[in-house]
C-alpha cells in the first residue's frame, strides 16, 4: 500500500470525524430545544382549558414523579408519565396540580412551567459545545497536517 493511498485514508478519516462530532453536537442541541418546545406546548394546553386540584405524590424521583388526584367530576387519575416539573417533591406529600380538563392525565406541579426545564436545556447546550469546539478544533489542525505534502 501506498504512502499517499495511507495518507488519503486518513484525511478522510479525520473529515468523516469532524463531520460525525459537528453532527452529534447539532443533534444534541436540536432534540434538547425540540424538549423545550413539547414543554412549552404541554404549558400552552394545560393553560388553555386548565383545571386545578390538590394531588398526593405516590413516588418522586429527580426525572418522574407519579402523583394521584381526583376531578371535580369524581374521577382519580394517576397519568401513566407522571407529572411535568417534578422536582423536589417527596412521597406522601400533598401538591397543588394544574391539569388540562379535556386530557387529565396532561398534569403539572402548580406554579412551575416550562422556565423550569430552560436552565437545565441551555446548560446541556453549552456543555455539549464546550466539548465539541475544542474536539473540532484538533480534528481540524490533524486533517489539515494531513493536506500538506511532506517535503
Amino acid at each position: 500500500m501506498s504512502e499517499t493511498s495511507e495518507s488519503t485514508r486518513r484525511s478522510i478519516r479525520l473529515r468523516r470525524a469532524r463531520i460525525g462530532v459537528l453532527t452529534a453536537a447539532t443533534v444534541v442541541s436540536v432534540l434538547v430545544g425540540l424538549l423545550v418546545l413539547a414543554a412549552w406546548r404541554n404549558d400552552y394546553l394545560i393553560s388553555s382549558d386548565k383545571g386545578s386540584t390538590t394531588a398526593e405524590v405516590l413516588s418522586a424521583g429527580r426525572l418522574r414523579s407519579a402523583v394521584m388526584y381526583v376531578t371535580p367530576d369524581g374521577e382519580t387519575h394517576n397519568p401513566k408519565v407522571g407529572v411535568l416539573y417534578p422536582t423536589n417533591l417527596t412521597a406522601g406529600e400533598r401538591i397543588r396540580v394544574e391539569y388540562n380538563r379535556s386530557d387529565p392525565d396532561l398534569v403539572r406541579v402548580e406554579g412551575r412551567d416550562v422556565r423550569v426545564a430552560i436552565p437545565p436545556a441551555l446548560s446541556v447546550i453549552v456543555v455539549v459545545w464546550v466539548l465539541t469546539l475544542p474536539a473540532l478544533v484538533l480534528l481540524t489542525r490533524a486533517y489539515k497536517r494531513r493536506l500538506v505534502p511532506a517535503v
